[in-house]
């Protein structure tokens, strides 16, 4: 039987996606075909928020055919819809004769003109992560919800990650038959593999940072912005005040000054630089409790609670962040709170830093639970959809 070509339509090679294409390309039924609509990034990519040039480790090229199609866009990113704008996308997915097409975000000039290009044509599905959580009642929503439902009229299909993106889907415009889950997922198979080596790295991190190998760790992964709220963290573990207990963030922001300030001459909160995703393994394994205190708005899902529990650890997560309902059982393998509490929050650490929890078995939990959260779902899903 011949494979369907299906061509992808992505802003630009992101680590958790060019591991499923190299899966995808492996298929029996789809050839895919990657087309990159912000050319630029090719060549260097700066991350705003980190603060810094970004390279990642680990190879986003490798394993499937792609090709750069040439941005002309003056101010060119995936800042707003005129940052990518590719004239020549069209006709190059023509020339390669496309049997389908699958679209990762729709708000850029050149991803909705193919969009509305393709439909009709050939298939035309969707792939995203938004949710309803930040939504608010009024005009302006109202406006957004009618430009939406006409966006997604030019899909046949829509790829949904998890509940809240479902509920999103659903509420613009599609019908239950059009959407198919493919699950929002990480590399499972790197973070969980050479664990014993993972697990002396990360044991060789905390002694150099004076936490002894007993002592139980809350870690916080991830940029240093509102969104993410790491302050509310750092206040619940203060509130909190735990005996042999530490807090670790890992990454870089703007807000890091501000949480530096507020952490001074505390002897259990640490602070370590952006790491590298080769590293990120043992960077889990430093904690034994990976949060996630998100307020929003944006925090669609938080793959770092994939990555963290493929790691066996246990899970503390906002409400405000759309893998909750999905990822997170209450007692199993962590707890969600009220985002924007730090009373909940902090009730929720006491918890899970008291003698009572467990904290492994929660990480066993999580790390079975995680197995169907995979790129192999995502593959799967797409061969029998598309």
């Amino acid at each position: 039987m011949k494979k369907k070509r299906l061509a992808i339509i992505s802003s630009h090679p992101i680590q958790y996606n060019a591991p499923m294409f190299a899966l995808l390309a492996k298929s029996a039924h789809i050839e895919p075909k990657v087309f990159y609509t912000w050319s630029q990034s090719n060549e260097k990519l700066y991350d705003k928020d980190f603060g810094k040039e970004i390279k990642w480790d680990i190879p986003l090229l490798d394993g499937y055919d792609y090709q750069f199609v040439k941005n002309v866009s003056k101010y060119p990113g995936p800042h707003g819809y005129k940052g990518i704008d590719c004239p020549e996308l069209n006709n190059e997915i023509k020339r390669w004769q496309a049997d389908a097409l699958l679209v990762f975000g729709w708000n850029y000039k050149a991803h909705y003109k193919a969009m509305f290009y393709f439909k009709g044509k050939i298939p035309v599905y969707f792939r995203g992560d938004s949710t309803l959580i930040d939504e608010t009642a009024g005009l302006r929503q109202w406006l957004r919800r009618l430009v939406l439902k006409f966006v997604y009229t030019h899909c046949d299909g829509a790829f949904f990650v998890g509940d809240h993106n479902k509920a999103y889907f659903l509420k613009h415009g599609f019908k239950e038959k059009e959407l198919f889950f493919a699950p929002h997922a990480i590399d499972n198979e790197r973070f969980s593999a050479n664990e014993n080596e993972a697990c002396a790295t990360a044991l060789q991190w905390r002694a150099e940072m004076g936490i002894d190998a007993t002592d139980k760790v809350v870690l916080f992964v991830g940029k240093f912005e509102p969104k993410k709220n790491p302050l509310l963290l750092l206040d619940a573990f203060r509130h909190v005040n735990q005996t042999n207990s530490h807090l670790v963030f890992v990454g870089n922001g703007f807000l890091e000054e501000q949480m530096r300030e507020v952490a001074e001459g505390q002897m259990n909160i640490h602070f370590m630089p952006f790491q590298n995703q080769q590293a990120m393994p043992s960077v889990y394994r430093m904690g034994d409790v990976i949060a996630l205190p998100s307020q929003g708005p944006g925090e669609t899902w938080g793959l770092v609670i994939n990555e963290a529990m493929a790691c066996k650890r246990a899970v503390l997560v906002s409400n405000r962040a759309g893998c909750a309902p999905n990822l997170v059982e209450d007692g199993l393998n962590g707890y969600v709170f009220v985002s924007g509490s730090k009373e909940d929050c902090a009730d929720k650490l006491s918890r899970m830093l008291g003698s009572q929890c467990d904290l492994k078995e929660m990480g066993e939990a999580g790390r079975r639970k995680i197995e169907k959260w995979s790129f192999e779902e995502i593959v799967k899903s797409l061969e029998s959809n598309i």
